[in-house]
């Protein structure tokens, strides 16, 4: 929508023509004047007019598309036949969201031979279990699956999806937003339920300086992609009841997708850090890239050890992106998190902050880090890792 000026309050000052990024406002007569096919509805001559007299001109509300849709999907995504443990996490959130909106949780699972997974996803928290079951889906493929869905959704309506934000998740998810022709809310590491039953999605924006929480108002089902370890499972309970139902997509795409040959992804991490139970991560403080072999090292000491990074670090070059926590990484849960060389901004805090035991090295006895520390050793860190990797080696013997 375009910006609309009161003429009445505007007092001529000319300030929202110098903030205009377009060059969408001019004066007539003494006030301003914004011409709506040239303006991009940016909202800065908004905050910059000083008596208030532009705001965004008042258009008729969109009618809700799909607005009976009604309960809380969470859509798997499958590894060997079982879920990811992603899956689990998001069942449990959308339990919470469903209890709030009145309606009910469901899990979709797509695969082949999956036919224990339905008791296992109900015991999680699900209410309903949609279940495509067939040889065409034993390996993830993005029409297939784009188009399973969007069946299963035309046939059932429901209100939400959740996806994991995952790769194939970020992969999916789009596809199936765009052939819904509703919005997406991306990389989400809160939601909640609003006093309208709407998902309020929440995501770090603007390179992790910001947090935006958004609802998708107009358009059903509402959309969002999760991050793996923001919320933790409910406790698995077996005496669960829920209701299984089995669904059969018509066959309208061609698969035009073969799989040759899999192999493991070659990142230095043989663990994935939302997998791992201690991780090792270090930050510009570290000095050097080679610094980095004591952290490997360090991470190998532990059965399901991990390297990861600070923003700075994989900037820098010396880490690839998927061992970076932080608003604009990785959200980790580890047992053990240690922390060296690393300031502390709170873009890299809100990534790991919830694991169980966070262990802080830095010269720099005023750095953030230490605050959310639970163990926090002063000094170089150069210097104290050898030294902390010898006790560690000679008390596991």
């Amino acid at each position: 929508m375009a910006m609309k000026v009161d003429r009445d309050k505007c007092i001529g000052c000319e300030s929202c023509t110098m903030v205009c990024p377009v060059g969408a406002i001019s004066m007539v007569d003494g006030k301003a004047m914004i011409d709506p096919e040239q303006c991009i509805s940016c909202g800065a001559c908004v905050g910059e007019c000083p008596v208030e007299a532009i705001a965004p001109e008042a258009t008729a509300k969109a009618e809700v598309a799909n607005n009976e849709g009604k309960d809380m999907w969470v859509i798997c995504e499958l590894d060997k036949n079982d879920a990811l443990p992603v899956c689990y996490e998001l069942i449990g959130a959308a339990n919470g969201l469903a209890k709030k909106a009145g309606d009910q949780c469901c899990a979709v699972i797509i695969g082949n031979g999956v036919a224990e997974l339905p008791a296992k996803m109900i015991a999680a928290g699900a209410d309903k279990v949609y279940v495509i079951d067939s040889d065409k889906y034993t390996d993830y493929h993005t029409e297939l699956y784009t188009d399973a869905v969007c069946q299963l959704v035309e046939a059932y309506k429901p209100s939400a999806l959740l996806l994991p934000a995952t790769i194939d998740g970020r992969d999916l998810a789009p596809r199936i937003a765009a052939r819904l022709h509703t919005g997406l809310c991306a990389d989400c590491t809160a939601v909640d339920i609003t006093d309208d039953n709407l998902v309020a999605w929440t995501r770090p924006a603007l390179g992790g300086n910001i947090y935006a929480t958004i609802v998708c108002d107009e358009h059903r089902p509402q959309m969002g992609t999760v991050r793996p370890k923001v919320f933790k499972p409910l406790e698995a309970d077996p005496s669960r009841t829920g209701e299984v139902i089995a669904f059969t997509p018509v066959d309208r795409v061609e698969n035009k997708v073969e799989i040759l040959k899999k192999v493991p992804n070659a990142g230095s991490n043989s663990i994935k850090l939302e997998d791992a139970e201690v991780i090792a991560a270090g930050g510009r403080g570290m000095g050097t890239q080679e610094n980095f072999d004591k952290l490997a090292e360090l991470a190998g000491l532990f059965e399901k050890g991990a390297v990861a990074g600070s923003r700075a670090v994989i900037d820098a070059g010396w880490m690839a992106h998927s061992q970076q926590v932080g608003q604009s990484g990785k959200t980790v849960t580890p047992h053990i998190y240690f922390a060296c060389g690393i300031s502390g901004a709170v873009q890299h805090i809100s990534g790991m902050k919830e694991s169980d035991i966070i262990i802080a090295i830095n010269k720099d006895a005023s750095a953030p880090i230490f605050s959310v520390a639970h163990y926090g050793i002063v000094g170089d860190v150069n210097t104290i890792l050898p030294k902390l990797i010898e006790k560690i080696k000679a008390y596991k013997e």
